[in-house]
C-alpha cells in the first residue's frame, strides 16, 4: 500500500519531500524576542525529525505583541541575528529539503502574560506588564487587561510591523512564512465579532472584518517575493455570534487571492466561553471544508498523533497535509516511525543510522 503521507507536495514555489509538517510551538524560552540556546537545539532536533515542513514557533512583530516575556521576535536586529543563528545550525544537520518557515504573529488582547510554566494569565504591574492593543477595547477575559482599540494610524504601523518582519525572515533565510491569524491573537481578534466591535472601515461586515488579515498577506506577499507565504487560522471561535466556518471560508478565498499558498486548519482560543468536544483529529473535517469550497491546498492539525490516521486524512484527500505538534515533542523521530509503520523508506542521518533497524522493528510491531 502506498504512504500517501510520504508523498511529495508543491506549495507555492516550495516543494516538500512529505506531507508531515511540524506545527509551530511556543517555547517562552527566548530573551527579548531573541532565539536562546534551547531553540538552538530545539530546531536542530526538529530538522532532524524526518518532516517535510517544519514552522518555527509564534514569532511577534513588536516587541507589545508577544504573549509572554520569554516569546520569539523578530522586531530587532538582535532577535534577526539569533533567529539566523539557530538557523543556520538546524540546516547543517537537517533532512534532505526540508524546509523552514517562522509564523509571525501580534498577541494583541492576550499579550503580556505569564508563561504556561508560571501559571499563564494576565501579568501584574510589577511584573514588568506592558499595555495591550486590540481591535475593539474588549478584554479577554474577567480580570484580563482592557486592551486600547487600535487607531487607524496605528493599524498601518501594525501592518508595516508585519512586513518588516517578514523581511527580516528572509534576511534570516527563512524559506516561508506563515501568518497567524488563529488562537484568538490579533489578526483573528479583527475577523471574529466577539473581539471586533468597530463601526469603521475595520469592523461590521465581513468583508470589513478581513480587511487587516487581507492587507497584511497582500502587503507581506509583495515584500518578500522570494517566500513562499501562508496562513494559520481559527476557523471557528466555537462559540454562538462568534466567528463561523461559512465566514472562515471567505476568508480563505480571500488570502487566496492576496497569494496566501495554504491555510493551516485551526480553531479556538478567542473565548474562555468556546465549547468543544476534542478527541484524535478533532478538527480534521474543518480543514476538509475549506479543501472542498476553495482552490487553496489546507494541513490539518489537532490530536492527530498516529501514522495510520495521519495517513488517512491525507489518503482520503481530507487535508494536503497534516501537521504535529506534541507527538513531535514526545517523539522527535515521529516521521521514522511513521514511516516504519507504513511500510515506507526512510533515511536516517549516517550517525544515527544504526537506529534504523530498531524504527523497523518496532515500526513491524505497531502495525501488526
Amino acid at each position: 500500500m502506498t504512504a500517501h503521507l510520504f508523498s511529495p507536495i508543491k506549495l507555492g514555489t516550495l516543494e516538500f519531500p512529505n506531507r508531515i509538517a511540524v506545527a509551530p510551538m511556543c517555547q517562552y524560552s527566548a530573551d527579548d524576542g531573541s532565539a536562546t540556546d534551547w531553540h538552538l537545539q530545539h530546531w536542530m532536533n526538529l530538522a532532524m525529525s524526518g518532516a517535510g515542513m517544519i514552522t518555527v514557533e509564534m514569532t511577534d512583530v513588536e516587541r507589545r505583541g508577544r504573549i509572554s516575556h520569554g516569546c520569539m521576535g523578530l522586531y530587532s536586529d538582535a532577535n534577526e541575528a539569533a533567529a539566523r543563528r539557530a538557523l543556520d545550525a538546524a540546516r547543517r544537520v537537517a533532512t534532505p529539503d526540508a524546509k523552514f518557515g517562522v509564523q509571525l504573529a501580534h498577541a494583541g488582547r492576550k499579550a503580556s502574560n505569564h508563561r504556561p510554566w508560571d501559571g499563564s494569565g494576565p501579568l501584574k504591574p510589577e511584573e514588568d506588564a506592558w499595555p495591550v492593543v486590540s481591535a475593539s477595547a474588549l478584554a479577554y477575559a474577567d480580570g484580563w487587561q482592557v486592551p486600547h482599540a487600535l487607531t487607524e494610524e496605528e493599524i498601518e504601523q501594525t501592518i508595516g510591523h508585519f512586513v518588516d518582519a517578514a523581511k527580516r525572515a528572509e534576511r534570516a533565510g527563512f524559506d516561508f512564512i506563515e501568518l497567524h491569524s488563529a488562537h484568538g491573537y490579533l489578526l483573528h481578534q479583527f475577523l471574529s465579532p466577539l473581539s471586533n466591535h468597530r463601526t469603521d472601515q475595520w469592523g461590521g461586515s465581513l468583508e470589513n472584518r478581513m480587511r487587516f488579515a487581507t492587507e497584511i498577506a497582500r502587503r507581506v506577499v509583495a515584500a518578500v517575493p522570494t517566500l513562499m507565504v501562508g496562513a494559520r487560522m481559527s476557523l471557528t471561535d466555537w462559540v454562538d455570534g462568534g466567528f463561523t466556518l461559512e465566514e472562515a471560508i471567505e476568508v480563505a478565498k480571500a488570502y487566496g487571492k492576496a497569494g496566501i499558498a495554504y491555510i493551516c486548519c485551526s480553531s479556538g482560543g478567542n473565548s474562555p466561553h468556546q465549547s468543544l468536544r476534542t478527541g484524535p483529529g478533532y478538527q480534521v473535517h474543518l480543514a476538509e471544508a475549506v479543501k472542498k469550497a476553495t482552490d487553496i491546498p489546507v494541513r490539518a492539525v489537532g490530536m492527530i498523533d498516529q501514522p495510520a490516521q495521519a495517513d488517512a486524512i491525507v489518503r482520503e484527500g481530507r487535508a494536503d497535509m497534516v501537521a504535529l505538534g506534541r507527538a513531535l515533542l514526545a517523539d522527535p523521530r515521529w516521521p521514522w516511525r511513521a514511516a516504519a509503520n507504513l511500510g515506507h523508506e526512510f533515511h536516517a542521518a549516517p550517525q544515527l543510522a544504526r537506529s534504523a533497524a530498531l524504527m523497523k522493528q518496532w515500526g513491524a510491531a505497531a502495525a501488526s
